[in-house]
């Protein structure tokens, strides 16, 4: 009898132990799993495209290799327009925040009529003052090279980049007057030899959390 009592403890450890078991877990590997999420900027086409954030480009005169839009001929001195001085009063006055959005496509109309759009090009807006006025009569309509622009002005610029199709975008502009500024790189199209940039600027007022849509074009006429 007390031999059997022993069997029969023997047994109920065995299954208790065998109930104790521990079940193996199985990990799930989530280290190729990435999050999809893209933090993207207000300006959204300048996300699209590889801007170099260290490139020093003076607004008001680009470079040399711009051309001053309708083909009319550039001036022929050599001479520096000298700049007003930078008026800080003016700046100061400049509302600082804002909710508009200007948007559209930059292009050209060339020789035969055909779009040529500002493909991946970066543009600006440079709030109307007196300093930019100048800018726009001497540089812009007339062809002068000007003195090099107030480093000061770099603090109340605005950019951003078009996509492959010319559609840009600039958020929260400040309400007020700007010179919307671009480039498009056109060539035989436009009657040059080899590839040219040319600029193109306008002028666009906003208000509030207006939605602007304003292309910026030129029409590339003959002489």
């Amino acid at each position: 009898m007390l031999k059997m009592l022993k069997t029969i403890g023997i047994l109920s450890i065995s299954l208790v132990l065998i109930g104790c078991v521990p079940r193996e877990v199985s990990i799930p590997d989530n280290s190729t799993h990435k999050s999809n999420f893209v933090n993207a900027d207000d300006n959204s086409w300048a996300e699209q495209t590889n801007v170099d954030e260290e490139e020093n480009i003076d607004i008001s005169d680009i470079d040399q290799e711009i051309q001053q839009t309708d083909m009319t001929t550039l001036a022929q001195s050599q001479d520096v327009v000298p700049r007003i001085p930078f008026p800080t009063d003016e700046y100061a006055r400049l509302a600082k925040q804002g909710k508009a959005t200007v948007k559209g496509q930059i292009y050209l109309i060339d020789l035969y009529g055909q779009r040529v759009y500002g493909k991946n090009t970066r543009l600006y807006l440079n709030p109307v003052t007196s300093y930019s006025n100048q800018w726009f009569k001497e540089s812009y309509i007339k062809g002068h090279k000007m003195q090099e622009a107030d480093s000061r002005l770099f603090n109340y610029l605005r950019f951003t980049a078009s996509d492959s199709e010319g559609n840009f975008a600039f958020y929260e502009v400040p309400s007020g007057s700007y010179y919307l500024i671009g480039t498009v790189q056109c060539g035989s199209e436009c009657g040059f030899d080899t590839l040219k940039s040319i600029r193109v600027a306008t002028k666009v007022t906003v208000n509030g959390n207006q939605v602007l849509e304003k292309d910026l074009y030129r029409q590339i006429t003959m002489e």
